[in-house]
């Protein structure tokens, strides 16, 4: 216990303890496939429900790619990347209630006021905008804190690296990852087939299989990625090798019960280029009847813009067969996840050692290599990408 409360006290202690006036951080500043690191200056209590965390582990995510990429971005300022991290509470403001200074806490990546009649249906999201910086970096702000931070239990055990990248994943892909089973209504027993196998189809096809599924089918291209997912039990489908319905429907005659999008609006076909709505289309195709789908692959196109010059490479429509979604009675949902629903289930998951979302990690890096190890993980060379601050 006395260890504990060192380390509590350190990570109390380090904004006073340290002389600098900047900090680290990773900027895209609207060229594509180009990202910086660069000092920038520490962020700073603005109002009395903020907290500044000092982050120890963050991750880059397949939905910092669509910024990469020159396709998804708000505003016309160069801004921070990130959105998952996980560290210590610094500073807290004067209205913060249920934190302390010292705290062991995992930033949800979504930022809401906890003010249900206020909410917008979609939060302002960490990484998205110069509006708010992003959690690639060495410190953050978050805005009501008491409601967007997710306390993790400090133990020996968490101090590793691989269960602080457990709990760090509870911010965003593993939510999300949960959230898509659930939007497909799905229940123990059930067949399951995740479309996509980068970090959100891995810990789909995980989730699946630690909520009861009888068979996971896992769809992608990349062969280091459909090893991954064998890895842990799912039944591998190279869509490039042939038509994926045809492929999982020679298992299941009468479809999966259940199907998930965990890649959104860059689909590819089998050429290996763009084709929005070819998952959606597939995923009716391979449901049974009376089955459901859930979509968290970000569909969100938006227009070309200074930090999105590419926008238009990806089209904000899909044309899918209304004949066959009615006549199959399928349930569908879909679209932004709220980590902090999902916490009260994940994180004792991860505290009581059933879980381990963290056997994704292919890298754990410096921020310097950030630039190197975007454009790896770009050429889905990585699985995942963790950026460690000692």
């Amino acid at each position: 216990m006395h260890s504990l409360n060192l380390l509590r006290a350190v990570a109390a202690l380090a904004p006073v303890c340290s002389a600098q006036k900047t900090m680290r951080g990773v900027v895209f500043s609207g060229t594509p496939y180009e990202v910086t690191v660069q000092d920038l200056p520490l962020p700073t209590i603005l109002d009395p429900t903020d907290a500044i965390v000092r982050i120890t582990t963050t991750g880059i995510c397949g939905t910092d790619l669509h910024m990469y990429r020159g396709l998804l971005a708000q505003g016309d300022k160069p801004y921070t990347l990130g959105h998952e991290a996980i560290g210590y509470v610094s500073e807290i403001g004067s209205s913060v209630t249920s934190l302390s200074v010292g705290d062991y806490v995992v930033i949800s990546d979504l930022v809401t006021s906890g003010h249900l009649e206020l909410e917008p249906a979609f939060g302002t999201f960490f990484g998205a905008s110069a509006e708010l910086d992003g959690l690639q970096a060495e410190y953050a702000r978050v805005p009501y804190a008491d409601v967007n931070l997710i306390p993790v239990p400090l133990t020996h055990n968490t101090t590793s690296l691989s269960q602080e990248q457990d709990y760090l994943l509870i911010g965003d892909i593993f939510a999300t990852a949960w959230s898509a089973l659930t939007w497909s209504n799905f229940e123990p027993g059930d067949t399951v087939a995740v479309f996509g196998a980068g970090p959100v189809g891995l810990l789909a096809a995980y989730s699946a299989f630690l909520r009861g599924a009888s068979r996971v089918y896992s769809v992608d291209h990349v062969a280091q990625r459909l090893e991954l997912a064998a890895s842990i039990g799912a039944i591998p489908i190279n869509f490039v090798e042939g038509d994926p319905v045809q492929q999982i429907l020679a298992h299941e005659p009468d479809g999966v019960m259940r199907s998930v999008d965990c890649v959104g609006y860059e689909s590819l076909n089998a050429d290996l280029e763009i084709e929005g709505g070819i998952i959606v289309r597939q995923m009716i195709d391979v449901t049974h009847r009376e089955g459901g789908i859930g979509i968290v692959g970000v569909h969100a196109a938006s227009p070309d813009g200074p930090l999105s010059p590419r926008a238009h490479v990806v089209s904000p429509n899909a044309t899918i067969s209304m004949t066959s979604f009615f006549t199959k009675n399928l349930s569908i949902r879909g679209g932004n996840v709220n980590a902090k629903e999902f916490a009260p289930i994940l994180v004792p998951l991860i505290a009581s050692g059933v879980a381990h979302p963290g056997f994704i990690s292919s890298s754990v890096i410096d921020i310097e290599k950030a630039p190197e190890y975007y454009g790896r993980f770009n050429r889905t060379e990585e699985s995942k990408v963790f950026i460690h601050f000692p």
